[in-house]
């Protein structure tokens, strides 16, 4: 009986600094399982102290208090569920919001913030608590647009990051409903922070996103990263910060994975529509680590389907390049020919070990097309050449006419380098293309010297 009269003396005194200081008292010195039993008397007081009386700092002690007991053991947890706590904390929480409507939304958030720790210490495998915290919290916020308060946002951000914290998971924070509504309270800045934080996450953590569900989820939560939100954002951001920022998604897009064939074709659909809408600055950092994820695919479906049909086991990869051919094209606007033409021969390699010779091919001829109409530097085309020459080099798939083309072109190109030595070394290296040990049918050192301009000038 001790607990209410002392209640009653604080309610009564109508002092706003006494109010605060004895319920801070009051938490500190009675004992955890004494809070415990007696939680609802000492909440009951709550919403009746002056509005003035920084309440939500006396709710979150005691919320810290009860939360480090819970952390002791488990042994004193069915004590927490035995006079639910939760229940009793969360209805307080929300009269003293009602009571206090003057209450800031910084306010508002560090009570939420505290109840969800509480909620992760003592529920951990309740996520149906976590995602009615941040419910509440999106109610709260409702119409409110984003927000400007500092101190707001950045309580948010620590609400966000506890569940990625304590589950050390994304697929968690994916199954929260309102996880995603909650971010829109965002502004672009703050939003590309939390976009990081679920980044670093499942690099730490090396998960794996194993659906396109999963993918279309997390990547509309990262779209600040992904995406031009707000030009302003980016051009103040540091040049250094901007590459590390990409070459985090990078790293993430390998991480993308399904054996099933169907489902992988659909997440890098999924990842493609989200990446192409990054614009030129993005694009030379998110579909170089798609090309390769996609490629590292295919060739291990080649070699699972050894014994499968040739049509059988050609028609899923065809798909994918499909779509890989579609993506590379999309550089275009950035424009980095450089690195499309790398790309194309990547691609037309994986076709080669796929054993897929009309798409090899295909995309050979994408990466000569792109030679002749946009490289136009000479080092370019030095490095260009090189590149062309060795890809060609370890094909096997050709059949006599379409390596002749291949060569006679590569040869061709050789030739016509600005610089004489490098036209010596160019024209030297594509010898070798007429002459491959491994293939009976290609070695004619004849044909090399019949090549008109071999020995031009």
């Amino acid at each position: 009986m001790v607990l209410p009269r002392v209640l009653e003396q604080v309610v009564n005194c109508k002092d706003e600094i006494a109010q605060g200081y004895l319920m801070d008292c009051i938490i500190q010195v009675f004992p955890d399982e004494y809070h415990l039993q007696t939680l609802e008397t000492l909440l009951g007081a709550c919403p009746q102290f002056q509005s003035s009386v920084d309440i939500k700092t006396v709710l979150a002690r005691l919320m810290e208090r009860l939360s480090n007991y819970a952390a002791l053991s488990a042994e004193v947890l069915p004590e927490f569920f035995q006079v639910e706590a939760f229940a009793k904390l969360n209805s307080a929480i929300g009269k003293v919001i009602e009571a206090q409507e003057d209450m800031p939304i910084a306010g508002v958030v560090t009570l939420y913030s505290s109840l969800l720790t509480f909620s992760l210490h003592v529920h951990p495998d309740r996520l149906d608590y976590v995602d009615q915290i941040l419910g509440a919290c999106v109610q709260k916020l409702s119409g409110k647009g984003k927000l400007k308060d500092n101190k707001a946002t950045k309580q948010i951000v620590a609400l966000l990051s506890a569940p990625l914290e304590k589950y050390k998971d994304i697929d968690t924070a994916l199954k929260l409903s309102n996880y995603p509504r909650l971010m829109e309270n965002l502004d672009d800045s703050t939003s590309k922070e939390m976009a990081n934080v679920l980044v670093q996450n499942i690099l730490k953590n090396k998960t794996c996103i194993s659906t396109a569900e999963k993918v279309e989820a997390l990547f509309e939560l990262m779209k600040a990263l992904i995406r031009d939100l707000d030009e302003g954002v980016d051009d103040e951001l540091d040049e250094d910060d901007f590459q590390e920022e990409q070459n985090s998604v990078a790293q993430l897009i390998q991480m993308l994975h399904n054996d099933d064939p169907e489902e992988m074709l659909k997440i890098i659909c999924a990842v493609k529509k989200h990446i192409l809408t990054g614009g030129p600055k993005r694009l030379p950092f998110t579909v170089p680590p798609l090309i390769f994820n996609s490629l590292k695919f295919v060739r291990r479906l080649h070699s699972h389907d050894e014994n499968v049909p040739e049509e059988e086991s050609s028609a899923m990869p065809k798909k994918f390049f499909q779509i890989l051919n579609q993506i590379i094209e999309a550089l275009s606007i950035v424009p980095v020919p450089e690195l499309a033409l790398k790309l194309y021969l990547e691609c037309a390699e994986a076709a080669n070990d796929s054993d897929i010779e009309p798409v090899a091919y295909e995309f050979f001829t994408q990466a000569y097309i792109l030679y002749e109409e946009e490289i136009s530097d000479s080092k370019a085309q030095v490095t260009a050449i090189q590149l062309i020459i060795g890809t060609l080099q370890r094909m096997h798939i050709f059949g006599v006419e379409n390596r002749d083309t291949l060569t006679h072109k590569a040869t061709g190109y050789s030739a016509k380098l600005l610089k004489k030595p490098d036209q010596c070394r160019a024209v030297y290296a594509c010898s070798h293309l007429f002459w491959v040990d491994d293939q009976d049918n290609i070695k004619d050192g004849e044909r090399f010297i019949a090549v008109p301009c071999v020995f031009r000038g």
